[in-house]
């Protein structure tokens, strides 16, 4: 089963709320891509705030499925990074230099140009 994508606007969703396993990871990375080339979306935001930590293979997963939205002529930004998972990142080593982060999907939204249909009422 392939994880859900949403469409919002021109924006792509793909929310993370649990745990993955190796395999859901790579169908996260293949149903995020195909979703993107299918759709011709401006951009993907990939929503990690359901998981509890982010382990080296989910970690590289992420990156791989950025750098291949970013070949693809798009933008990727995680949104729902916690202190917590960016610590992990950090000891990890994981190469994010050029991944766009949100701490909220909402952020997230608006760093992609889009927005949740409420934007003059968000806190400032």
């Amino acid at each position: 089963m392939n994880p859900p994508v949403l469409k919002i606007g021109q924006v792509l969703v793909a929310s993370v709320q649990s745990e993955l396993s190796d395999q859901a990871a790579i169908a996260l990375r293949d149903a995020v891509t195909d979703a993107f080339a299918r759709e011709r979306a401006l951009g993907v935001i990939i929503d990690i705030s359901g998981l509890p930590i982010v382990d080296s293979f989910l970690g590289r997963i992420l990156v791989e499925t950025a750098h291949m939205i970013r070949i693809l002529g798009g933008q990727v930004v995680i949104s729902g990074v916690s202190p917590a998972l960016a610590i992990t990142v950090v000891e990890l080593g994981l190469p994010l230099e050029k991944i766009v982060t949100a701490l909220t999907l909402e952020e997230a939204l608006l760093k992609l140009g889009g927005s949740v249909g409420h934007s003059e009422s968000g806190n400032s």
